[in-house]
């Protein structure tokens, strides 16, 4: 007598909605190793728990549970355990989290434990009001007029910018084809980081990094530290009243997504005027995938300009072709490059 396989049924669990729901408690458990600059402690060597807490001040109870739980994330390595322990960093933590190396990227993360952690908390009210949630909610300056009023946190922001991009500036800058190009400018370039990545990698491109007078003793220093004055010029200026230098190759690195779709278009058709015929527009952002489904941390990013700007969000590879082809711009294409990020390319 045969018997019928009883089909499979799947097991549903909470697995996933507990590992979302809690995330906080990961997320500010390395937000605040990389604070108080665990990392970079342990990137000079290994160090044993006791170490560590006279280091980092850190009271006796809750020691070896935050350590642990660091090493449980992938975070530290351990030998021994407890009072035996010694700690030492992964890999990619020794790479990204030490402040003494130029791979940094944990300006971001300082920058989202002193500022955004407690913004998010206010996401329903943002959801509910479509207003931002950081600082110009108490009456307070607005994000940026807070940021270009204090040197430290202006260079706190820069700093942070430049980690987070780090990766994929440096991709582009060995990724994108500059053989046909001579000139590159860098619109919102910051502290300059795309502009001496691209110059470094191409010895032949003279670079313009484009940002407000506030920026611009910032991004000559860094310059002048890394020897690249003679490739990268630093020219101030506001991309929002002012034309845009011309150049073979404008590049946008996390500028279009702070704005909402008119500016968004009166940046891109700046841009159009700016270049030649055959010149190319590159925007970095974390782009989003059109069908919306895949990359959730572009979405995020999007709700995190809820949360901080008057009407900013991120976008799709599909709405920036709509908006560079209204324009002018002939053509656009997507290159892939760290992470959730791409460029979005358009050629006039």
């Amino acid at each position: 007598m045969e018997t019928t396989a009883q089909p499979k049924i799947k097991q549903v669990t909470p697995e996933h909605i507990m590992k979302i729901g809690m995330g906080f408690w990961a997320s500010k458990t390395l937000l605040s190793a990389v604070n108080m600059g665990l990392f970079t402690h342990l990137a000079k060597g290994k160090l044993t728990g006791k170490q560590i807490r006279e280091k980092l001040h850190l009271h006796r109870r809750g020691l070896y549970d935050f350590l642990d739980t660091l090493v449980a994330l992938g975070f530290l390595h351990r030998t021994g355990i407890r009072e035996t322990a010694i700690y030492s960093n992964a890999e990619d933590t020794d790479t990204f989290l030490d402040r003494d190396k130029p791979s940094y990227i944990g300006g971001i993360l300082e920058m989202s434990n002193n500022r955004l952690y407690n913004f998010w908390n206010d996401l329903e009210d943002g959801l509910k009001t479509g207003k931002p949630q950081n600082e110009s909610k108490t009456g307070s300056k607005s994000m940026f007029e807070e940021l270009y009023a204090s040197e430290e946190r202006l260079r706190e922001f820069l700093h942070a910018m430049g980690g987070i991009q780090y990766g994929n500036f440096m991709t582009f800058s060995r990724k994108f084809d500059f053989s046909n190009f001579q000139t590159l400018c860098d619109v919102g370039g910051a502290g300059g980081n795309l502009s001496v990545l691209v110059a470094k990698n191409n010895p032949h491109m003279k670079c313009i990094s484009f940002d407000l007078p506030a920026v611009g003793p910032v991004a000559t220093e860094n310059m002048n530290v890394l020897g690249m004055s003679d490739k990268v010029t630093v020219r101030s200026g506001d991309f929002l009243k002012d034309e845009l230098p011309h150049a073979d190759v404008i590049t946008m690195g996390n500028v279009l997504h702070d704005w909402g779709t008119d500016t968004k278009k009166m940046l891109i058709r700046k841009a159009y005027d700016a270049l030649p015929d055959g010149g190319a527009l590159v925007v970095i952002e974390n782009i989003i995938d059109d069908d919306r489904r895949n990359n959730a941390f572009g979405l995020m990013m999007s709700l995190n300009m809820l949360i901080e700007t008057d009407e900013g969000y991120d976008f799709s590879a599909a709405d920036f072709n709509t908006w560079a082809g209204e324009a002018g711009f002939r053509k656009t294409t997507v290159m892939p490059l760290t992470g959730p990020s791409s460029a979005v390319i358009a050629v006039k």
